[in-house]
């Protein structure tokens, strides 16, 4: 995992969790593993959400992965 790579997540994040706040919850960047995939927490309310899965799929990991050239998913620690 490059620095580079690091960086490009940390802005796609700060780019996403204004809307995620909104609806009270947030995002926290954890790690990227070896395979490129990017592992956060979503906390506050999007921890208990029940479309927090399609969220992070359809929405953060999307994002990411546009912004991101070698992130392969993303993956919430947290998700049940």
């Amino acid at each position: 995992m490059s620095d580079t790579m690091v960086a490009g997540v940390l802005d796609a994040i700060e780019a996403i969790r204004p809307a995620l706040q909104a609806d009270g919850g947030d995002i926290v960047f954890n790690t990227i593993d070896d395979d490129g995939v990017v592992h956060v927490s979503l906390v506050g309310a999007c921890g208990t959400c029940p479309v927090s899965t399609m969220t992070l799929k359809a929405g953060v990991e999307r994002i990411i992965m546009d912004r991101v050239p070698g992130v392969t998913e993303v993956v919430a620690d947290n998700a049940e």
